[in-house]
């Protein structure tokens, strides 16, 4: 049974990593199942054993890539001792560094930043806003925690300043992946993640 199951998730697997590639190369709408099949070396069976449909791929992908990753985060703002916004700044400069070198989470972040959501991909946007707004919710909640303990500025609030931090991030990324690369993502990504940080500190907590 464990080698069958192992066997299971080594073919689900390899058929995320075709569809990645193929999908990069050639659109999400432009590619098919029997695409995606011939590159990982199965037959259609074996994908909708795995997978509903294209989208369904899709959105594996998708949630494959947080902003940032939340089980880095999870354990340690429940901690009372810790500086919270400064975990969460780290959290996210780590999060940048592993952008800037690691080409998969490239080619996912580009596949969802081409992608044209039309037809039978129209149903994905929904479930990619509800996965963003869990992923928001997660960092206000954060955000609430460090506001609870005296560290956020009285000019944000936990919901606009998890905002700022995500568009920050996205924008940082769509505009390193789409126009050519032309600044140093973790370098200067981090330092802007500095700029804004220094402004959600409440200046109480800064002189404390």
């Amino acid at each position: 049974m464990r080698r069958t199951k192992a066997k299971a998730e080594e073919t689900r697997n390899r058929i995320l990593n075709a569809a990645e590639h193929v999908f990069f190369e050639k659109g999400v709408s432009n590619a098919t199942l029997e695409d995606v099949a011939s590159a990982a070396g199965v037959t259609r069976g074996a994908i909708y054993w795995h997978f509903q449909n294209k989208a369904d791929i899709f959105l594996e992908l998708y949630k494959a890539v947080p902003l940032p990753d939340e089980d880095l985060l999870r354990d340690e703002i429940e901690n009372v001792g810790i500086d919270i916004l400064a975990h969460i700044e780290a959290v996210a400069g780590d999060w940048l560094d592993v952008m800037a070198s690691d080409e998969q989470r490239q080619r996912i972040l580009t596949i969802l930043l081409r992608c044209d959501y039309t037809s039978d991909l129209a149903p994905v946007l929904g479930r990619q806003q509800e996965i963003d707004d869990e992923h928001t919710r997660f960092l206000e909640d954060a955000f609430g925690k460090a506001a609870s303990r005296g560290a956020l500025s009285g000019a944000w609030t936990p919901s606009s300043a998890a905002r700022a931090m995500r568009w920050m991030i996205k924008g940082l990324c769509s505009e390193w992946l789409l126009f050519g690369r032309r600044f140093d993502l973790a370098n200067e990504g981090r330092q802007g993640l500095s700029r804004l940080f220094g402004c959600f500190r409440c200046e109480d907590a800064l002189v404390g």
